[in-house]
């Protein structure tokens, strides 16, 4: 059964690799920024509508780099679109959480739990610490654009 698991997610991970979602510009966007992974040279530029009540009510991605960082920015694009700011940047740090430690702690609070069961395929990363950056370099980048920097690297 843990195969075939491992099979789905690296399916999952494949496809959003070579099929990336929201993959394009976004002009009337009011937030965005640039994300560097030194380590395997992966770009992103990140880009976000957030509207006045601080909803992100579209994003998109354009870059190159590893099949694992384009497919954590695809699915980031797809699960922000809706959220809070406040409910992106826990997203972000429990992904995180999931990318970094084998004791990630039970979900609480108000995050939806399809959106973590659906970041988990990525969280076999942990286990090539050389990839956690890779995985998450949109999150940092997102972040990033929100909180007005303009570039972010992950070294």
């Amino acid at each position: 059964m843990l195969d075939e698991l491992r099979e789905l997610y690296q399916e999952v991970i494949l496809d959003h690799g070579k099929h990336p979602r929201n993959f394009h510009g976004l002009e009337d966007a009011n937030h965005s920024a640039h994300g560097y992974n030194p380590m395997c040279g992966d770009t992103l530029f990140v880009y976000l509508k957030v509207d006045e009540e601080g909803i992100v009510r579209d994003c998109a991605f354009k870059g190159k780099g590893c099949a694992i960082s384009m497919a954590s920015a695809s699915m980031m694009t797809e699960i922000l679109k809706g959220k809070s700011v406040d409910e992106a940047k826990a997203l972000f740090e429990r992904f995180h959480a999931m990318c970094t430690s084998d004791d990630t702690p039970p979900h609480t609070g108000n995050l939806d739990p399809d959106d973590l069961e659906r970041l988990e395929v990525l969280s076999g990363v942990r286990e090539f610490p050389v990839r956690v950056k890779c995985a998450t370099l949109a999150w940092h980048t997102m972040t990033a654009a929100m909180e007005g920097q303009e570039e972010v690297s992950t070294e």
